[in-house]
């Protein structure tokens, strides 16, 4: 069991150490590539762990189910949200919306008009950046964007485009198939359906440069 333990571990440290080495250059001294320790987490995610640091984080029980190939171009993907800085930032959203409106219930006990605009301007901008960030359309859009140059840097590191189409949409199908969650899903169907377009984008032009 112990021996089992360590070859595990060692070959999850061996996977960290791999994925590194797929960082473009320009990268490499301020993203880190870890093992998550959250609970119920999602397969992979980039956030912000610090000034100038972005770590991505992958649940690497799920993640040795995958192809490396897949695993490369979901990599990619979040490099790439790095490089679009589309990360998620530091959640400050809620508590400026928690201080805002506990400010303005207690300013209309007080009566003071200018702090009660303050909490209430706060409580506001703090409500529509929670909105941006639940926005549907701009979630997709922000990750069909990344999936786009998740594939430009798949060519930057040896794969033929039509390879880096067919892993990446591989790879987009086994989440769709892991995948409860109703709207989670329905993201990574939208996510397919525009990689499958921009295929053939690239398709078509790489027949007119060929002229055929």
């Amino acid at each position: 069991m112990t021996s089992y333990a360590t070859s595990s571990a060692r070959a999850e440290m061996s996977e960290l150490r791999r994925l590194k080495t797929l960082l473009p250059p320009e990268l490499q001294s301020w993203v880190s590539v870890e093992s998550t320790t959250a609970v119920n987490p999602q397969l992979i995610v980039c956030e912000e762990v610090g000034k100038d640091q972005v770590e991505v984080q992958i649940d690497l029980t799920r993640w040795e189910q995958l192809a490396t190939d897949q695993r490369n171009l979901l990599f990619w993907h979040e490099v790439a949200r790095v490089q679009n800085d589309t990360i998620p930032k530091d959640g400050w959203e809620m508590a400026a919306l928690a201080i805002g409106l506990g400010g303005a219930v207690g300013e209309l006990w007080v009566q003071d008009g200018l702090l009660l605009l303050l909490a209430v301007g706060l409580s506001g901008f703090a409500g529509w950046r929670l909105y941006q960030k639940n926005n549907n359309e701009r979630n997709v859009k922000e990750a069909t964007d990344a999936d786009e140059k998740a594939i430009a840097l798949a060519t930057r590191f040896g794969y033929t485009l039509p390879n880096a189409y067919k892993s990446l949409g591989s790879a987009i199908k086994t989440l769709i198939e892991q995948t409860p969650k109703k709207r989670l899903r329905s993201r990574y169907e939208a996510r397919l359906d525009a990689l499958k377009r921009s295929a053939a984008r690239a398709k078509a032009k790489a027949k007119a440069v060929r002229g055929e």
